[in-house]
């Protein structure tokens, strides 16, 4: 090591910034040269003089006018906002939204641009019936994306995000078995009760015309420990006139703590399912949906 390197390594020599290997060929260095040793010593008395400056307090007007110039600028930026795509990018990365999603929607956002773009582009020369033809096939394309995005966040983290993906189920005609299980599953495990309350009133309707969600909310009866979806689950059974409920309705009175109001209405689902009139035939299952092993008939409606 030459003087010239040592010195420009004196100050990281004595704020310690240096690895081992530097700090001891630089004290080598120093041990043999009088000229960087008288170096090092003018850069410690400087060093020390810098130490003990007193440090300039701020005026009594400092803060005021701080908060003058703070307000100008804000006003200046509420009056002139930015509609540049830079601003736009920029708000975007400001949201809390996972980055994950982020992309997803990023990706399904150009692939729409590109079919809405290709259909504006050939709808001026085909006729109304191929028209109306690619519009079912765009809105199945669509459909199919927002099931993608259902599953994509049905498993985030984020109790919100959960949320946001059921809430996706409203703008499905048509669930695939996909989705069916991931929502049954989310209902048994998720650990947010808001959650679980949105997923059953999402499945509450599909069950209406799909037997494999009707059985599938059955057997989430023996899976609740809230009592909040415990009667949530009740009352979907009466609105559905499930009589195969009746038997997982008469186990749950039988745990332990249970609450009164849960059981009561327990107890008044049980008699209204009992004495009501009897459960509309189910729609056959449809072949895409995963089948689930039905109860025999004579313990679904054993009372």
């Amino acid at each position: 090591m030459n003087c010239e390197e040592t010195k420009e390594q004196l100050v990281d020599y004595l704020s310690r910034q240096l690895s081992a290997p530097e700090h001891e060929a630089l004290a080598a260095h120093l041990a043999e040269c009088a000229e960087c040793r008288d170096e090092l010593q003018a850069v410690e008395r400087v060093w020390h003089t810098l130490g003990q400056a007193p440090v300039p307090e701020p005026g009594p007007q400092a803060r005021p006018e701080f908060y003058a110039m703070l307000a100008s600028f804000k006003e200046e930026l509420e009056t002139s906002p930015d509609y540049s795509l830079r601003g736009v990018l920029a708000w975007l990365r400001a949201l809390p939204i996972p980055r994950p999603a982020l992309r997803l929607a990023y990706s399904l956002c150009l692939l729409g641009v590109g079919l809405l773009g290709g259909y504006w582009l050939n709808s001026s020369t085909k006729p109304a019936a191929a028209d109306q033809q690619q519009l079912a096939v765009l809105a199945a394309q669509v459909g199919e994306m927002r099931q993608v995005m259902l599953l994509s966040l049905i498993d985030n983290p984020s109790a919100t995000e959960r949320l946001r993906a059921v809430g996706y189920t409203k703008e499905l005609p048509d669930p695939n078995a996909k989705v069916v299980n991931a929502l049954l599953s989310t209902l048994n495990h998720d650990d947010n009760v808001n959650v679980r309350l949105a997923t059953l009133e999402a499945l509450t309707p599909l069950a209406q015309a799909d037997a494999t969600v009707r059985l599938g909310l059955v057997h989430a009866l023996a899976q609740q420990e809230s009592p909040l979806v415990q009667a949530a689950l009740a009352d979907a059974m009466v609105q559905l006139q499930e009589r195969r409920s009746v038997q997982p309705l008469r186990r749950l009175l039988k745990q332990a703590n249970l609450d009164d109001m849960v059981k009561s209405k327990i107890e008044q689902s049980i008699q209204t399912l009992s004495d009501g009139p009897p459960a509309a035939p189910a729609t056959p299952q449809r072949h895409d949906q995963t089948q689930l092993s039905p109860q025999p008939a004579g313990a679904a409606l054993a009372v």
